[in-house]
C-alpha cells in the first residue's frame, strides 16, 4: 500500500481508537463498580478476626443519572450489593450529594433513605464531605441519623461487643472541619480503630494508631494514567495520595476512589469501587 493509501487508513483507525477511548472512558468505566476485597495480616489489624468492614464513599447521589452517575435508582443496586456482602460494619467516609446546592443533587432526604437501607450489626457509621456541608451540613447529619447512620464529626464511639475497638469519625479538612485531636479525646489508650475521613490530609495530624484508617474525596483523580498516576487531586493531599495504600511517617491509610463522579462523568483507570476489609 502506498503511503498515500496508508493515510486515510492511520486516520480511520485513530479515530475509531479515540471513539472506543471516549465511550469507555464517559460510559462504560463511571458505571462499571468494582466490589474490592483487602486482607489484613495480624501485624496490621488489631481487631477481632474475622471482622468484616464495608467502606463506601463519594455516593454523589443526583438527580442527573446521566451526567452525574448515581442516581438513586444505581445507588439502591449498591446497597443491595454491599448488604448481600454480609458486612459487620459499613464506614461512609462522606460526599453523599452531586454538586453544590443546585438542583441537581438527589434532596437531602431522600439521599438518606437510600443509604438507610444499609444494613451492618454493629452498625453503620459517616462523616460529611466537602459536597455535603456545600448544600446543608446540619441538615444531612440530621436526616441521615433519622436512617441510623450514626454520623461521627471529630467524635467516637465504641464498636457494640468490643471493649477495645472504637470508630473514629474525622471531619473535612478541605471545608476546615478536622479537628483529629476532638476526635480522638475519647478514645482510651491502647485501643484499636476504625477511622473514617472525608478528606486524606487529616491523616497527617493524626497520632500512630492501631486498626484500619480510610478516606475518599480524591475519586482517584478518576483519570489515571499508567505510568504517571492520577492527573488532578483536590484538597491538600500530594498526588502520591490519590488512591490505595498510602504510608506517612508510621501511619497507614486507604484511600478509596468512591462510587460517583465530579466535575466531568469521566473514568479512565480507575474504576469507582466499594471496599471490604477482611
Amino acid at each position: 500500500m502506498s503511503a498515500g493509501r496508508r493515510r486515510p487508513a492511520i486516520r480511520i483507525g485513530a479515530a475509531v481508537l479515540l471513539l472506543a477511548l471516549a465511550a469507555w472512558t464517559f460510559a462504560i468505566e463511571p458505571r462499571w463498580v468494582a466490589a474490592r476485597t483487602e486482607p489484613w495480616s495480624a501485624a496490621q489489624w488489631q481487631a477481632p478476626a474475622g471482622l468484616k468492614v464495608a467502606v463506601a464513599g463519594d455516593w454523589h447521589l443526583t438527580t442527573r443519572g446521566l451526567w452525574r452517575i448515581t442516581s438513586a435508582e444505581r445507588a439502591a443496586r449498591i446497597v443491595d450489593e454491599i448488604n448481600a456482602a454480609r458486612p459487620d460494619v459499613i464506614l461512609l467516609p462522606g460526599d453523599f450529594l452531586a454538586g453544590s446546592g443546585d438542583d441537581e443533587a438527589l434532596p437531602i432526604e431522600a439521599m438518606a433513605a437510600v443509604l438507610g437501607r444499609l444494613r451492618a450489626p454493629q452498625g453503620v457509621y459517616a462523616v460529611l464531605g466537602n459536597h455535603d456541608w456545600w448544600h446543608d451540613g446540619e441538615r444531612t447529619a440530621r436526616a441521615l441519623s433519622a436512617q441510623g447512620i450514626r454520623v461521627l464529626e471529630n467524635t467516637s464511639a465504641r464498636l457494640p461487643g468490643h471493649d477495645d475497638v472504637w470508630v473514629v469519625g474525622i471531619g473535612d479538612h478541605s471545608t476546615g472541619h478536622s479537628q483529629p485531636g476532638q476526635a480522638l479525646a475519647g478514645v482510651p489508650a491502647g485501643a484499636s480503630l476504625l477511622a473514617l475521613m472525608h478528606d486524606p490530609p487529616s491523616l497527617a495530624d493524626m497520632p500512630r494508631t492501631r486498626g484500619l484508617v480510610v478516606a475518599s474525596h480524591t475519586h482517584g483523580g478518576q483519570v489515571s494514567v499508567p505510568g504517571l498516576g492520577a492527573l488532578v487531586v483536590p484538597g491538600a493531599a500530594p498526588r502520591e495520595w490519590a488512591y490505595g495504600w498510602v504510608v506517612h511517617q508510621g501511619r497507614r491509610m486507604y484511600v478509596t476512589s468512591g462510587l460517583g463522579v465530579s466535575i466531568l462523568p469521566v473514568r479512565f483507570n480507575m474504576r469507582p469501587e466499594w471496599v471490604m476489609f477482611r
